[in-house]
């Protein structure tokens, strides 16, 4: 579009573009970078991830000659981009990033294992000109604390002399992991309940009765049934399309990834399945970008199913998210995959009636997609017998933090800590007594340790205040400052609002704020946890307040309080914690 301008002085006019003027040499740079790709406006992202890819960083010229070509104005491209973590967009001026980038992981696990202090020596050892050292979120690698990201390389455990390894050897792509193939999982059985659904041996109506009995829900963290779930997909008029969401970005959790990484067609072959039944077009993977092995992965398996005849070419799309938390929320995922910023959708409508591109959308979760043929396959009452403590199934725990053997450990539903402790990670971590955990990661709260006895599932631990969410079971012991452990959840929800209401972006910081001055007004903090759980958009901001007042109920013993109302101490202390 164009628009006229006056002329100084002269009473003509000139003609000339709105807004940023496009260089000729980046729009030919990006051109060239986009020549193998379809254009479409929903593929932004994935745009942006080749540009940044590319050359390291987004400048402002390559941003503006992107959002010519994909036909949008700059402030959208703009509004995009600088959502995302993953996208360093440099402007005017401003010195492009060093080579390298190193990434330290600075969620709660990490930050048990000494991240703080790797963080600190790789900035003060590395050259600043060659690598740039960065704080990141959770990278789904809690079991291998601390962990750095070098390029797009994974450095678990990490140490000085590990992260200068691997930029010494310029081996910045990821490590694949042995994993099971396509050839393999045929040779098991696999992908024969797939093709008894499609011939017809199978219907969705038994499938779906299959599935509620079983007692299979959905293990990303709301717990919703899942055969309910595809049911009320299918009430709407087609056409209808499957978004999957592999976008774990829990602090504590890493289970998806251990699935797509080990045995990632049994996960195919249920979200294949889940697909059929509610006869998707399209389905969309969105996976995290802190996972560049699960992509690689996926990419070469579900190339080898279209070359098996088992899917079409492009049936299922393969979406990178960008580095945001909110969009593991599914509908901040579904607007992400449609090229935007990650903000959550009020709701009414669910995505179940209006998702994806404006249609009837199922979203489920890699893990609850995982048991699906295996509960075809072996019967909805062997799943559902190997719950304990009244509940039904097996899960996957995401257990790290002060254990001796973290790690995914796959328990039946309903297992105590103390159970998982002793019989799955071989007790406690050397010199270490448990002081509590997180059950359900960040915001699923925190309980003390006298209530390991409690069991792991839904609906068990709500009455306390807390939730189990995708299970991500976060050990802490008496040598952990509990005041540490809320300041650095905290500190997360506050890096990870989408900003897009203003109880969640106003009260992570303020009690963020409040945190690190040392001030536990419990007054003031008692406003914000309300307002927040009363008031934001999506469960982010809702949960954003649980390891706040969990801490108070079970560990004030451990917390210095302040009354707003005289200005002094308030012993908060509960029989609760007197007891432990």
């Amino acid at each position: 579009m164009k628009r006229r301008h006056p002329g100084k002085g002269t009473g003509k006019g000139r003609m000339q573009n709105r807004g940023r003027q496009v260089s000729p040499e980046a729009l030919q740079e990006i051109t060239a970078l986009l020549s193998q790709q379809v254009i479409r406006r929903d593929l932004l992202i994935e745009y942006l991830h080749l540009v940044q890819d590319h050359y390291g960083c987004i400048t402002a010229q390559h941003l503006a000659a992107l959002a010519e070509i994909v036909n949008i104005p700059m402030a959208a491209a703009y509004e995009t981009a600088s959502f995302y973590a993953h996208f360093d967009i440099i402007k005017e001026g401003e010195a492009v990033p060093a080579p390298v980038t190193v990434r330290v992981c600075d969620s709660i696990a990490c930050q048990l294992r000494g991240a703080a202090e790797l963080q600190q020596t790789l900035q003060e050892q590395l050259d600043p000109t060659q690598v740039r050292v960065v704080r990141a979120p959770c990278m789904g690698r809690c079991a291998t604390a601390p962990v750095a990201e070098v390029g797009h390389r994974h450095t678990d455990n990490a140490s000085l002399a590990a992260v200068q390894a691997v930029i010494a050897e310029n081996a910045l792509s990821p490590v694949i992991p042995n994993y099971q193939s396509y050839a393999d999982y045929v040779a098991a059985g696999g992908y024969t309940i797939l093709q008894e659904c499609r011939s017809g041996e199978r219907s969705a109506v038994d499938i779906n009765a299959e599935l509620k009995e079983s007692g299979l829900r959905g293990m990303g963290g709301a717990g919703f049934p899942t055969a309910t779930k595809w049911q009320l997909v299918c009430q709407h008029a087609g056409p209808r399309l499957m978004a999957v969401n592999a976008d774990e970005g829990e602090p504590g959790t890493f289970k998806d990834r251990y699935f797509l990484e080990h045995e990632p067609h049994q996960f195919l072959e249920g979200m294949l399945i889940g697909a059929w039944a509610v006869e998707a077009q399209t389905v969309y993977i969105y996976l995290r970008d802190e996972y560049p092995a699960a992509c690689k992965i996926l990419l070469a398996e579900l190339a080898t199913l279209e070359d098996a005849g088992l899917i079409a070419p492009e049936y299922v799309e393969l979406r990178r998210g960008a580095g945001a938390y909110v969009c593991g929320e599914e509908s901040a995922m579904i607007e992400s995959i449609e090229g935007k910023r990650g903000y959550p959708r009020q709701r009414p409508p669910y995505v179940a009636e209006v998702g994806l591109f404006g249609k009837p959308t199922l979203v489920n979760n890699v893990e609850t997609l995982y048991w699906v043929p295996a509960i075809l396959k072996q019967g909805a009452q062997w799943f559902a017998s190997q719950g304990v403590n009244g509940s039904k199934g097996l899960r996957s725990y995401s257990v790290s933090g002060r254990v001796a053997e973290p790690g995914v450990k796959i328990a039946p539903a309903g297992t105590t800590l103390e159970d998982l402790i002793e019989n799955y990670c071989g007790g406690m971590a050397a010199g270490h007594q448990l002081l509590g955990y997180l059950p359900g990661g960040a915001s699923g709260g925190i309980l003390p340790a006298s209530k390991a006895n409690l069991p792991l599932d839904f609906g068990a631990l709500e009455e306390h205040g807390c939730f189990i969410g995708s299970a991500a079971i976060v050990v802490l012991s008496e040598q952990d400052d509990i005041r540490d452990v809320v300041l650095n959840l905290m500190r997360f929800f506050e890096d990870e609002s989408c900003g897009q209401c203003t109880p969640c972006r106003s009260g992570t910081e303020k009690v963020v704020q409040l945190l690190e001055s040392g001030n536990w007004d419990a007054n003031l903090l008692d406003d914000l946890s309300q307002v927040m759980r009363d008031a934001s958009i999506c469960g982010l901001g809702q949960a954003a307040a649980n390891p706040i007042d969990s801490a108070r109920t079970f560990f004030a013993a451990h917390l210095i309080v302040t009354d707003s109302a005289t200005g002094g101490t308030t012993d908060n202390t509960t029989d609760n914690d007197r007891e432990r």
